[in-house]
Parts: structure tokens; C-alpha cells; sequence
């Protein structure tokens, strides 16, 4: 996958991402304020900026960065977290819509977004199917 402008920050020290950590244990209610104006965040943006945070909070260091929207089948695998090949395999069956440039198969970021949280419901269901 590419990478555009990745900024890297390093971990919060102790005493702070333990402050943010208790913070966050609270609840979901993330405010955003960008000079003294609130801004409401879209679900998937207010998931990304917990995320973020709860990284902080564990003291991780956290690089953040930003994908193109049309992706290649490499950089969508790797996305995925699966093989080209089965990637490939799956836009020929249709599972992923594709777009052509030429002969080379671009793939964009939403579909293989909603491709991944149709994995991930899923893995949710299965677990409860399997203890009826």
C-alpha cells in the first residue's frame, strides 16, 4: 500500500496516556473543536479518532497517513491483509468490483473497506452460530 505524507508522533509519556486512557474508559463521546468551533464527526471518523487516541493511551507511537482512493490489486491486498492472488481471484468472480486502466485492475478503497467490515460482521456471527 501507498503511503502518502505518513507523519509519525511518538508515544504519549506514562503519566499522560494513562490520564487519556482513563478518559477514554468513560464513554465514546469524542468532541472535536478546531479554534473554538465543534465539529461532529462521522461514525467511521469518531472510531478512527478513538483509535487513535487509545494508541496514545498505551503509550504506542502512532503514523498516520492517508491512502489514494483508487487503489492496485497489490496495494488492496495488502490493505486486506490477503494474497494478490486471492484478490484477483475474488474481483473475477465479482466479489470486489474492479475498474480497468488499460489492462491493469484498479480497486477502490471503499470497496475493499466495505469488504473488510463484511469480514469482520461475519466473524461476529459465526462465533454465536457455532454455540447453537
Amino acid at each position: 500500500m501507498v503511503l502518502i505524507a505518513p507523519r509519525m508522533t511518538a508515544g504519549l509519556p506514562a503519566e499522560d496516556a494513562g490520564k487519556l486512557r482513563q478518559a477514554l474508559d468513560g464513554g465514546h463521546d469524542i468532541t472535536v473543536f478546531v479554534d473554538g468551533t465543534v465539529h461532529r464527526l462521522t461514525p467511521e471518523a469518531r472510531d478512527a479518532v478513538v483509535d487513535l487516541l487509545s494508541r496514545f493511551g498505551r503509550g504506542e507511537a502512532v503514523t498516520v497517513s492517508s491512502v489514494e482512493e483508487m487503489l492496485t490489486t497489490s496495494q488492496a491486498a495488502e490493505l486486506a491483509g490477503i494474497s494478490h492472488t486471492y484478490l484477483r481471484n475474488m474481483t473475477d468472480r465479482g466479489e470486489i468490483p474492479v475498474e480497468y486502466r488499460g489492462t491493469h485492475r484498479r480497486i477502490r478503497l471503499a470497496a475493499i473497506m466495505a469488504w473488510l467490515e463484511q469480514q469482520k460482521k461475519n466473524e461476529q456471527v459465526k462465533p454465536a452460530a457455532e454455540t447453537s
